[in-house]
């Protein structure tokens, strides 16, 4: 036995340090558990502050889409400017103009003192002027000019700054009138027209007019609109029938 033990002893110190070293850290491995699960446990700080900062970063984004998409629907939305003025024969006039930047329209509603509403619609993108008369089974139409959008484009300016009510000067005002012939045989199809124009003269029968210089001295002024833009300028349109 003592032979053994002496060989056992001999063996032992013939192993090479380095493999005595290697064999010590193993078994210090094995008494403290698996590395891997040290490095997991260190990183689950790091991956709860990177989805935190994601989290934050999409709730700002969705927030950001909201308030675009808000503004942008309220800026589409029509807008209102009242104007009062007195026409050519000094009679008090309330008017509204309606601007429609999504379907690129201003429409005038004009109130007489007789309490009796016409209306004016102009179609920017169909290129349209459409006359509504109060109290007339009719509309009238034209081709719009530079000068209209001119005048719509005040209105619209007008109506963007939220002004509820707007009073003309009637010793500033300047005071046109304009005629337009009334081409009784050029009847219009509603398909021909826009969805504005459509609206607004739903089954009633649409006429060309053009703009003359004025009316034949035989021929009667059938009916006038009072109409005045925020430039302190106020046309009366007048309609007469031309001869067919």
């Amino acid at each position: 036995m003592r032979s053994l033990q002496t060989v056992w002893e001999s063996l032992a110190r013939r192993v090479s340090p380095a493999w005595r070293r290697r064999m010590e850290a193993r078994g210090g491995t094995e008494a403290s558990g698996t590395p891997g699960r040290e490095t997991a446990e260190a990183l689950k700080p790091t991956w709860r502050i990177f989805w935190a900062f994601i989290a934050v970063i999409l709730f700002l984004v969705v927030v950001g889409v909201t308030v675009v998409g808000i503004l942008g629907f309220l800026d589409k939305k029509p807008k209102i400017a009242h104007l009062t003025f007195k026409n050519l024969q000094g009679l008090q006039t309330n008017q509204s103009a309606v601007t429609d930047t999504l379907r690129n329209t201003v429409t005038y509603c004009v109130t007489s003192s007789r309490n009796q509403t016409s209306v004016v619609l102009f179609d920017n993108k169909h290129g349209l002027v459409c006359y509504k008369p109060a109290e007339e089974k009719a509309c009238f139409l034209r081709k719009i000019e530079a000068r209209d959008l001119e005048n719509i484009q005040m209105s619209a300016n007008i109506s963007g700054l939220g002004s509820e009510q707007l009073q003309l000067q009637h010793n500033q005002t300047k005071y046109y009138r304009e005629f337009l012939g009334i081409l009784s045989g050029r009847k219009v199809s509603l398909e021909l027209v826009g969805e504005p124009v459509q609206i607004l003269c739903e089954n009633l029968p649409i006429y060309w007019v053009k703009r003359v210089e004025g009316p034949a001295k035989q021929r009667l002024i059938y009916l006038c609109i009072d109409i005045c833009f925020p430039s302190n300028i106020c046309v009366s349109v007048c309609f007469y029938y031309l001869p067919d």
